[in-house]
């Protein structure tokens, strides 16, 4: 028992990612306003780049810039060096994040205007679904 607490306590930060992904999915689903639905979504996101990020790290390991003579003779030992892939993706996702907030908060604009309202229900009634 107490060495699944000391593994549970060594990896508290992927405890946190799984708390703020279920709070951005609940805010997702059980929300009905429009706006309380978008920030759900970028709690869920949020959660997701830090994990990415996170997986990403390796302790005492160097930059990735590296002398093209070292990487060409092959003396470079891969190691010791940290990948820069998650990092570069995550920037990505992070860019394509804050468009669809912005494109949504638009849109969510256009739906106020005409239905008056960001509750889903009814909008819904409006609509005579």
């Amino acid at each position: 028992m107490e060495g699944l607490l000391e593994e549970i306590v060594a990896k508290y930060n992927y405890w946190i990612y799984v708390v703020l992904m279920m709070i951005g999915f609940y805010a997702m689903i059980a929300k009905r306003n429009l706006v309380k639905k978008l920030i759900g979504m970028n709690i869920f996101q949020t959660a997701i780049i830090l994990f990415f990020v996170s997986t990403g790290v390796k302790r005492d390991a160097g930059l990735p810039i590296v002398d093209k003579d070292l990487a060409l003779a092959g003396a470079i030992d891969v190691a010791t060096v940290v990948n820069p892939l998650p990092h570069v993706l995550m920037l990505t996702a992070i860019v394509v994040g804050v468009s669809v907030t912005g494109i949504a908060l638009a849109v969510i604009m256009r739906v106020y205007r005409e239905y008056g309202t960001l509750e889903e229900d009814e909008i819904l009634e409006k609509i005579g679904r």
